[in-house]
């Protein structure tokens, strides 16, 4: 479609395991198409060395960035340099980071600077300041659990150290009170917008859920409402504050 978004999916291998490479590609196809997908890492090291199977089957490129001084990671330069030459080349609408790295948060913001859309990926040890410099930001558990479709309690210590869900209900009280239509509605879509520019990693399946309308229809003060469209066909949704109390909000932490 000419209407997809195209994104540079650049990794950084020293941050992040093989295992959510299928993961994170597959996330990034809700959002447009892959144009660049290219990792950074010092491959001559035994620990990179599971990657080659899953570079291959995933049409990833290496790049390869050895280390010139003990202790310090040059893989990050090559990533913000390629990054760079990337966004003024014009052939891209957005980028997706992958790291769990704090030296990227200055890129993230850059790249907003000049007008992308920034999806960042990493673990729940991800640092907030990266977090908040992206427009989207999400945990490689998360992603795992839900493709695994594993929710038990047992799973629990590995989910991400998330926003509280009284934070997000809070937010979305405001967001109804102050953008409400005169009645009492706000578009579902605009809240979820609001939502993901106040907490860059609030994702519904953070919480459980597959859908943002069975997010807001599980809480006790909203209601998600839809009309009929003009066109006769479709439908509109809307949250609003629920005038009965009914069930407690079944929310998954």
């Amino acid at each position: 479609m000419q209407d997809e978004k195209r994104f540079a999916v650049l990794i950084d291998a020293d941050n992040v395991s093989g295992k959510y490479v299928r993961y994170i590609l597959d996330e990034i196809s809700n959002n447009g198409v892959a144009t660049y997908k290219r990792i950074y890492g010092d491959w001559t090291k035994p620990s990179l060395a599971s990657w080659k199977n899953v570079l291959l089957e995933n049409s990833i490129i290496p790049f390869q960035q050895y280390g010139y001084t003990a202790g310090k990671s040059s893989t990050d330069s090559a990533m913000i340099i390629d990054a760079m030459d990337i966004l003024y080349s014009g052939h891209v609408d957005g980028f997706c980071l992958v790291s769990s790295d704090s030296d990227f948060t200055r890129l993230a913001a850059r790249l907003r600077e000049g007008g992308m859309v920034v999806i960042g990926m990493g673990e729940k040890k991800t640092p907030a300041p990266f977090i908040a410099a992206c427009n989207k930001f999400r945990y490689l558990e998360v992603l795992e659990q839900q493709a695994e479709e594993n929710e038990k309690a047992s799973d629990a210590p590995t989910k991400p150290e998330m926003v509280p869900p009284d934070k997000i209900i809070n937010s979305i009280y405001n967001m109804v009170r102050d953008n409400a239509d005169e009645d009492g509605r706000v578009l579902i879509g605009d809240v979820g917008n609001m939502l993901v520019r106040r907490y860059p990693d609030f994702d519904v399946r953070n919480y459980g859920f597959k859908k943002l309308s069975q997010f807001i229809g599980s809480l006790d003060m909203f209601d998600v409402v839809s009309v009929l469209a003009e066109n006769g066909r479709n439908r509109i949704y809307y949250v609003m504050e629920k005038s009965i109390p009914r069930r407690k909000p079944k929310i998954h932490v």
